[in-house]
């Protein structure tokens, strides 16, 4: 995805950032975090957030909307969106992450999907591609002003390493360690 004269920026848990130059790629790694990548085609504005949590357990600390939740950060790239030219009914998301990585923490992935979905469906944003929950984490990469993505697994501790050996050239015959979308 990258290419000469590409503007990189990385997207960390709690920011929302959006963008309509064409040489920006935002990227970011997530576990049970969520990044919401929203476009809009015809205006060619995108923007991509990374949240921990989808609001704050407590119901006095949701008061003061911290930037590290979901409620907040997805309100926030939908504005900074909109300053940008996008309009509200013509967004599209691309979501990922939610992976339940460490199973003493509960299945908090799987909670911050479905709030993402929820969210989104509310807001009456269309999904037009999800890569959400199991277990694994993800590092992706998207152009928001065309709102392509490209997303894969990182490998885990039970990979083998990248030294081990071979059966077949160019890898062994079990299903590949992530998923790619090309575009």
């Amino acid at each position: 995805m990258s290419a000469q004269g590409s503007i990189k920026m990385t997207v960390m848990q709690g920011e929302a950032k959006a963008s309509g130059d064409e040489r920006v790629i935002m990227s970011t790694v997530l576990g049970s975090c969520i990044s919401t990548c929203l476009y809009d085609p015809i205006a060619q504005v995108g923007g991509m957030n990374h949240f921990l949590l989808p609001k704050p357990l407590d119901e006095a600390a949701e008061a003061k909307f911290d930037r590290s939740y979901g409620l907040f950060l997805m309100e926030l790239l939908i504005n900074d969106m909109l300053k940008q030219g996008a309009q509200k009914h013509r967004l599209k998301a691309r979501v990922y992450g939610g992976a339940n990585i460490n199973a003493n923490l509960g299945p908090i992935g799987s909670e911050n999907a479905a709030f993402a979905r929820k969210f989104l469906r509310d807001e009456g944003i269309e999904i037009v591609h999800e890569d959400l929950e199991g277990n694994r984490a993800r590092r992706v990469e998207f152009r928001p002003a065309d709102g392509r993505v490209r997303a894969r697994h990182v490998a885990n501790e039970a990979s083998p390493p990248l030294t081990a050996p071979r059966d077949k050239p160019g890898g062994s015959d079990k299903a590949p360690v992530g998923s790619v979308e090309l575009f």
